[in-house]
């Protein structure tokens, strides 16, 4: 390993790139702990939390004449993620990544280097982009160290403790390729990732648990340029907040690096969430480094293809597909579909419109009435009826809205519900009446809507809905407005 290189200097004078200047480089690097019942190669537990050092057995310690046998639980999570993210799922064999880590006993890890069992895959984001999967492969996780003392990290603790309960538990980690170019699409790649592996049943995701880790390659280089800058690594993120702020801080630093002469050196950076900024971890390491050599413990991995078919043929639909899907029977938006999908209302919204609901109306109460966890439970059937009063005008959107939360919360009928609370259309006389008597007592505002002021729509709209006590529906208010403007 290379010496430490001293810490530069120099930090950014400010978190903003010029990208018109210049062009981030981001290529990411996800570890997913997979949800199984005990380690990657041995039976003891895996499960989070426990008191330190109870999820453990000879083999998770390194104890001489342990030796590994592999799950075969992981494994088949391991095809689900890559064939999730139409990777090629192929043979694959492990090997000895040598290194010292004091909560990894063995002084070495077990990984794939050259031969992993998924590689050439690729992740479809929300707005369309489309990220290159290098390879996601099986690796076992190290244990826990806390440093006590001196702010919990290594150079001034009085004294560290270790804890070896995540010590073997199965990992799979996801190689992207350099193919982002900002903080926010960092963040949606994560973040659908997270939503692709919860789909399909290999982890929790939960960052705040270390279920998933994100270590984030940063390079920046001048627009036009071919060639990619020498990246720094930004080790074990564990939000998609930290990620877009180390991003932003790691691609300023480097840009100021360059700008005052200086070279970005190959590094290992650490982010330092309330300090808001990377600091120096080592000095990026080689494969050479490692010594990577064939584990002799273990044979080659070789799932085979009737295995492989039989995973595919169980994966349940994507959460790409399932977006696609809205847009294609809904007329969903993208940005719409999205947010629906990542709610898990889409199957609701499909049933309510097969159910004779109005897909537009339908998707708008997905998105803006029916963000309470809950509301996966609301009955389709009462859903589109509760739609079809509301465009019959039986219900204002107001009203709606209300009788719509009732649903979700208890249950019913929306016709009952709405005849408890009183709502009942009303009369077109009554409201001619009262938009009249508005336009009488304020000629100003009226002769603003007529100049096509639409700023005073709302005004005439609000001053109705407080005279009706939320009965009346704001659509029928602004057509009457407008009808009498002409």
């Amino acid at each position: 390993m290379s010496p430490t290189p001293p810490m530069s200097p120099t930090q950014p004078t400010s978190t903003t790139v010029d990208l018109d200047v210049w062009e981030i480089v981001i290529g990411l690097e996800v570890h997913t702990e997979l949800a199984t019942a005990t380690k990657l190669f041995s039976s003891a537990p895996n499960h989070f939390g426990g008191e330190a050092n109870t999820n453990i057995d000879p083999l998770t310690l390194g104890l001489p004449g342990s030796l590994p046998v592999l799950n075969e639980q992981a494994v088949e999570l391991a095809i689900r993620v890559g064939l999730a993210l139409n990777c090629t799922v192929q043979r694959s064999t492990f090997a000895r990544k040598n290194y010292f880590y004091p909560d990894q006993s063995k002084n070495y890890q077990i990984s794939q280097f050259d031969l992993p069992i998924n590689v050439d895959g690729s992740l479809e984001l929300p707005d369309g982009k489309v990220v290159g999967i290098e390879r996601a492969h099986l690796e076992e996780d190290t244990g826990k160290t806390t440093h006590v003392g001196g702010g919990g990290r290594i150079h001034d603790a009085q004294h560290s403790l270790v804890d070896y309960n995540r010590a073997g538990v199965p990992l799979l980690e996801i190689v992207g390729r350099p193919d982002l170019r900002s903080a926010d699409e960092a963040r949606a790649y994560v973040s659908e990732l997270r939503s692709v592996l919860v789909a399909v049943g290999a982890s929790d995701g939960k960052m705040e648990e270390g279920s998933l880790r994100v270590d984030c390659n940063v390079s920046v280089r001048r627009r036009g340029e071919e060639e990619f800058g020498t990246r720094c690594e930004i080790k074990n993120i564990n939000s998609l907040r930290s990620l877009g702020r180390a991003v932003d801080y790691e691609a300023a630093r480097q840009v100021d690096l360059i700008t005052a002469g200086d070279r970005v050196e190959q590094q290992t950076r650490h982010w330092n969430e309330d300090e808001g900024r990377t600091t120096l971890l080592r000095s990026k390491e080689g494969s050479d480094d490692y010594r990577y050599f064939p584990e002799p413990d273990l044979v080659v991995l070789d799932p085979g293809s009737e295995w492989i078919e039989r995973v595919r043929a169980e994966l349940p639909m994507l959460p790409a597909d399932r977006r696609h899907r809205l847009v294609e029977q809904c007329g969903a938006g993208v940005e719409q579909a999205a947010l629906v999908v990542e709610r898990g209302l889409d199957e609701l919204c499909l049933a309510a419109v097969a159910a004779g609901a109005d897909a537009t109306r339908t998707l708008t109460h997905a998105e803006h009435n029916l963000s309470d966890g809950r509301s996966v439970e609301l009955d389709p059937g009462s859903f589109a009826a509760l739609v079809k009063m509301e465009l019959d005008g039986s219900l204002s959107a107001t009203q709606a809205k209300t009788v719509l939360a009732e649903l979700v919360a208890h249950g019913g009928d929306p016709t009952e519900i709405a005849a408890v609370h009183g709502f009942e259309a009303m009369d077109s006389s009554e409201l001619d009446g009262l938009i009249d008597a508005l336009i009488s007592n304020h000629p100003d505002e009226w002769q603003r809507f007529c100049d096509g002021d639409g700023k005073v729509t709302g005004f005439f709209v609000g001053q109705v809905m407080k005279a009706t006590q939320g009965k009346a529906d704001g659509k029928v208010v602004t057509g009457l407005l407008r009808d009498r403007a002409g």
